[in-house]
């Protein structure tokens, strides 16, 4: 009798949840009238985690939600106490809108609701711990009311939209989704017409919308038809068979018109398609933070030709999404990623796209580096990052460097007043058994007359990285990306890819006063390649172009198989410079498809 119990109530429960789902993603008011006509409540979803003090318990009590956070050892009959006492002042308000639209008359006060908790029909005990007495399977009765208990279910705990919203451009909502999986969540997205519109399939909500269904993916992208229209995605968060409570979010504004052609259109012909085994395709990608956009050296002085609006971030944000996820890329590297650019968008639309990351932010600054990778053919099996000012002062390895530099006074405090950064993640290839890869990220320092604190700073990452590749990833190939704010003829160019400078170059001198430095240095690593080869430039602005950026590779492991053209001169000048309204960035993206060696 016991098993068939059980079975029969497990059914029951997934007839409901199956019905509560339905109802809720056909119209949310079709769903609150089949409530009130059934006598069946929303069900009451309780997060109850070990190890956590409290518990959260949340339903729908007379129209109002209810979420009540509450000891895990506190008596549950404290807690129904509690639902009855609002229960009652839900029922005096309404018997007084009554009186107020019948007339005085006198009347009993109503009574008190019964408020129980029952488990497979037995009532729970008032004296038993809320940890224990809210669990699946158990009832609670508010008066007429009955809320079938779901702990710990699929649930949403963010569900937002871009505010900026481009005809062509991906919206890539923020999701965040607890007891569940975000690939296993369904997905409903309606855009806003007007009341007197052929609807079609149409969800009336409210008298001024019509909402009408336009995609049941993850990603939307709107076409030139739903220009002016505001947009709704309505999620259901699940994990296997389990549902969780549907949340919706609505758009702030309208669909906008996109802005035509764009620097990296044309790149997309390249990379339509994903690659296969043994290819890789790799990005590199100074994308601008914005707190540098926004500051009033660049919009008067850096960069006063970009129209204001296409220096907003929500604006920049649209076309770097896009820009990004039509390379299909495996490994992207990304410089300059406002922190919370990488929480909010960067990170729901590269996991959107198919791409987990990690982020490095610099130390006292709001901005930093991010490397992300297909997750369907790598994993992170470990990170490596440091603090380049804090590796050379610190560990013994650059002992020897740490030397030379502190003959310089000068030098070294210049050195150590950097925060820059090197991000070192090793990646586990899936498909291909002991496979791995060593991905180094990394931002140098940008002032003209900083070459001889970008040698140092090279010196570091290049000694570091030797040292994780010996003992992190032996064998593996090493990819070296980053916006290294050094030319072609530049000493960190000379180091990395002849692995040695002479102490007579160039970048060893200093129009600083005593920060002049003289000494020959070389790499821990062998020569690199430029993947890309010495492009033209990666950087252009009003006042200078040249090239900066590098993917870096070890032409012993791998070779290029691929070098997506960069934007023709042109297209980089249609609005005389970068970054502009068609070009989200004062650099370019390096795009590339290396094939590992046997």
């Amino acid at each position: 009798m016991s098993a068939a119990r059980d079975s029969m109530l497990t059914r029951l429960s997934t007839v409901l949840t199956l019905l509560h789902r339905r109802l809720l993603l056909s119209s949310p008011k079709a769903f609150s009238r089949a409530r009130r006509l059934s006598g069946m409540g929303e069900p009451a979803v309780v997060r109850c985690l070990p190890g956590e003090p409290t518990l959260t318990i949340s339903f729908w009590l007379d129209g109002s939600h209810r979420h009540m956070l509450r000891d895990q050892d506190e008596e549950v009959g404290k807690v129904l106490a509690r639902i009855k006492i609002n229960a009652t002042k839900g029922q005096v308000r309404k018997a007084k809108k009554s009186r107020k639209r019948k007339g005085p008359e006198p009347s009993e006060a109503p009574a008190a609701p019964v408020v129980r908790l029952y488990y497979y029909g037995v009532s729970v005990a008032d004296t038993a711990r809320n940890s224990e007495a809210w669990r699946d399977g158990a009832l609670l009765q508010v008066g007429n009311f009955k809320y079938a208990v779901q702990r710990n279910v699929p649930t949403l705990t963010t569900v937002e939209l871009p505010v900026s919203l481009l005809a062509t451009y991906p919206v890539c909502p923020n999701l965040q989704v607890e007891f569940g999986k975000l690939e296993d969540c369904e997905f409903t997205w309606y855009k806003e017409t007007a009341p007197n519109a052929s609807p079609g399939d149409a969800d009336v909500s409210g008298q001024d919308s019509i909402w009408t269904v336009v995609g049941r993916e993850r990603v939307y992208v709107p076409s030139n038809q739903d220009i002016g229209c505001r947009l709704k995605l309505l999620c259901t968060p699940r994990d296997g068979g389990r549902f969780g409570p549907a949340r919706e979010a609505i758009s702030e504004g309208a669909v906008e018109a996109g802005p035509g052609t764009c620097t990296f259109d044309n790149r997309h012909t390249y990379t339509v398609r994903e690659v296969a085994w043994p290819a890789l395709r790799v990005v590199s990608y100074n994308i601008l933070a914005d707190i540098y956009a926004q500051t009033e050296l660049s919009k008067n002085v850096l960069y006063p030709y970009c129209a204001p609006y296409a220096l907003e971030l929500d604006y920049r944000q649209n076309l770097i999404k896009k820009e990004l996820g039509g390379y299909n890329a495996d490994i992207i590297c990304l410089q300059e990623v406002d922190k919370s650019v990488f929480k909010d968008s960067l990170s729901p639309a590269m996991d959107a796209f198919g791409l987990d990351g990690v982020f490095r932010v610099k130390e006292k600054q709001h901005e930093g580096l991010a490397t992300f990778y297909r997750r369907s053919k790598f994993e992170l099996l470990s990170r490596h990052d440091i603090v380049l000012s804090e590796a050379l002062t610190c560990d013994p390895i650059h002992s020897g460097l740490l030397e030379r530099v502190c003959a310089s006074g000068a030098l070294k405090q210049r050195v150590q007043q950097r925060s820059t950064t090197l991000q070192v993640s090793v990646l586990k290839a899936l498909n291909e058994t002991g496979r791995t890869v060593c991905v180094a990220n990394t931002h140098l320092y940008w002032h003209p007359e900083g070459g001889n604190v970008r040698l140092v700073q090279m010196g570091v990452a290049l000694q570091h990285l030797s040292r994780v590749m010996e003992d992190a990833a032996p064998g593996a190939p090493l990819l070296f990306c980053g916006d290294f704010n050094s030319s072609p003829d530049s000493g960190v160019f000379q180091l990395v890819t002849e692995a040695r400078v002479p102490q007579q170059h160039a970048d060893w001198g200093s129009s600083v006063p005593g920060d002049s430095c003289s000494m020959e240095l070389l790499s821990a690593l062998p020569p690199l390649q430029s993947a890309c080869s010495q492009l033209a430039y990666t950087n252009y602005v009003g006042r200078f172009h040249g090239c900066l950026d590098y993917i870096f590779i070890q032409p012993g492991n791998m070779q290029v198989e691929q070098v997506i053209p960069p934007p023709s001169h042109q297209e980089v000048t249609a609005y005389e410079a970068l970054p502009s309204v068609g070009h989200p960035s004062d650099h370019i993206a390096l795009v590339c498809d290396l094939c590992w060696n046997p």
